[in-house]
């Protein structure tokens, strides 16, 4: 069986990716490679594995990746409320256009599972969130994203995963994501400045991201549910907790580390809030990386050992 993986040489595409071989599945990977191929380590040669340079916004293309596929898993985005604040034409056309594109090419038959955020919440005046809370995103970023969720809702075979904070060591890491962020600073010895100390984040680790789309890919195909135009909040409870707390945790590794919590900043995306994963949990989902293990593992990573 093949799959297409849309930005499959991203963060959680280049985690995903060896994983889909291991399983013996054939894995077409369209990506634009705007960030080089580096993070498919596995090779371009590997049995089984066929890349090609493209853009999904380019329907064509994308609809010549998409032959043969059984399964489209659309994780290419322009990521973070960052880069689409200051690329927001090309964060419409990626996250939008290229959306709609997948669908198209999908042509009613094949499942889209699309990489969603938690940014399209935006501000949660509850405090809580969970699948029914009406999406209310601030941010470029998780308006594109919210459009994009509800083409892929609107196609037959349609699951949308809403990612909580994603960190973790990958083949083709990042160093803008919070965690990543926040442990890479205090690993070079540098002062880490933390504004809205108190506001609430859920987190998940890049394998754990990456298995989700193995589940859902398992249900599109061969559940006798097949759970179409299905939205699902990715990550669990035990790791929502606040930015001051993940401080916390992330200092007990790094003794002496200065830290100051700032009166100024703010979140673009209002993030604050605890979120519930009872749904996808309820369809067998689990977590299997704990908070404390995705920092020791940045920590090895970071320091060299």
């Amino acid at each position: 069986m093949r799959v297409l993986v849309t930005g499959g040489a991203g963060y959680i595409g280049s985690t995903l990716v060896p994983l889909l071989l291991t399983r013996g599945l054939q894995v077409t990977v369209l990506d634009s490679l705007e960030h080089g191929a580096d993070g498919l380590r596995c090779g371009s040669q590997t049995p089984g594995l066929r890349l090609v340079q493209g853009d999904v916004r380019d329907l064509d293309v994308l609809r010549q990746a998409a032959v043969g596929a059984e399964a489209i898993l659309h994780l290419a985005a322009v990521s973070g409320y960052p880069a689409c604040a200051r690329y927001p034409e090309k964060a419409s056309q990626v996250n939008v256009q290229g959306t709609a594109n997948a669908v198209v090419a999908a042509d009613g038959r094949l499942p889209v599972i699309l990489a969603s955020t938690l940014s399209c919440y935006g501000s949660v005046p509850a405090g809580f969130c969970d699948e029914d809370t009406l999406p209310r995103p601030v941010s470029h970023y998780g308006r594109t994203k919210l459009e994009a969720e509800a083409l892929v809702l609107a196609s037959l075979r349609g699951i949308v995963l809403r990612l909580a904070t994603v960190y973790g060591v990958s083949p083709r890491l990042r160093l803008d994501l919070l965690l990543n962020d926040f442990v890479h600073t205090l690993a070079q010895g540098q002062a880490l400045e933390v504004y809205e100390p108190e506001a609430r984040r859920a987190f998940v680790h890049v394998r754990d991201a990456a298995n989700a789309f193995l589940f859902a890919l398992d249900r599109a195909l061969y559940s006798s549910k097949r759970p179409g135009g299905r939205l699902y909040n990715v990550g669990d409870e035990s790791q929502n907790l606040s930015k001051r707390q993940l401080v916390e945790r992330i200092r007990r590794h790094f003794p002496g580390a200065r830290v100051r919590y700032a009166a100024t900043g703010r979140d673009e995306d209002r993030r604050d809030y605890a979120v519930s994963f009872a749904r996808f949990r309820a369809e067998g989902f689990r977590t299997e990386i704990s908070l404390e293990q995705g920092i020791e593992e940045l920590v090895r990573a970071f320091l060299g050992c």
